[in-house]
């Protein structure tokens, strides 16, 4: 694996805490020798990513959708930014761009990219790891649901327990590439 995708709030969050977590989470994966994939905006918890992965010498990849890039401003500082017509084709290219996916705090748009995958991984189109990171236990709300889910029988055992959960982005980095 030499890729990870972040998938993170374009808002910073109401907790200081949030902030902190995708500074380390960029931090390590440079440190790690990972190209960060995310999607490329310059602002929240997006731009606190980025900034720390480049500061600690890492490589940051970029994925939008062109009708994005005329309404957000994006990172300026990007080893390269991807540009693509649909958010479908956003995804798709994430994908492929990346061996991982991790979700740390975010809102709406973090939980479809997070489903997207996850669902792309219990149909089978891929095999990739996928974590969450439960900052401030933040992930909480959606653990009681997909134990719910399962509970009710709309969500099989092996594919309830496919997701990787750690409380830190070094906990949830060690789980994926075992170092």
């Amino acid at each position: 694996m030499n890729s990870i995708c972040i998938f993170l709030g374009a808002n910073p969050g109401a907790a200081p805490v949030y902030a902190e977590a995708a500074r380390e989470m960029g931090r390590a994966l440079a440190e790690k020798g990972l190209t960060c994939v995310y999607g490329g905006s310059d602002t929240g918890l997006m731009k606190i990513l980025a900034d720390s992965a480049l500061e600690a010498g890492g490589r940051v990849v970029g994925v939008t959708v062109r009708a994005l890039k005329d309404k957000e401003i994006f990172h300026p500082g990007l080893t390269e930014l991807h540009v693509v017509p649909t958010m479908n084709e956003r995804k798709a290219l994430m994908v492929e761009l990346s061996g991982g996916f991790i979700a740390l705090p975010g809102g709406v748009g973090t939980l479809d990219e997070f489903f997207e995958i996850y669902t792309l991984s219990l149909l089978g189109f891929h095999s990739k790891p996928l974590g969450l990171v439960n900052i401030n236990n933040y992930y909480a709300p959606l653990d009681a649901l997909l134990d719910n889910a399962e509970q009710e029988g709309f969500l099989k055992v092996p594919h309830r327990h496919a997701i990787l959960r750690a409380d830190t982005p070094a906990g949830i980095l060690k789980l994926m590439t075992g170092a």
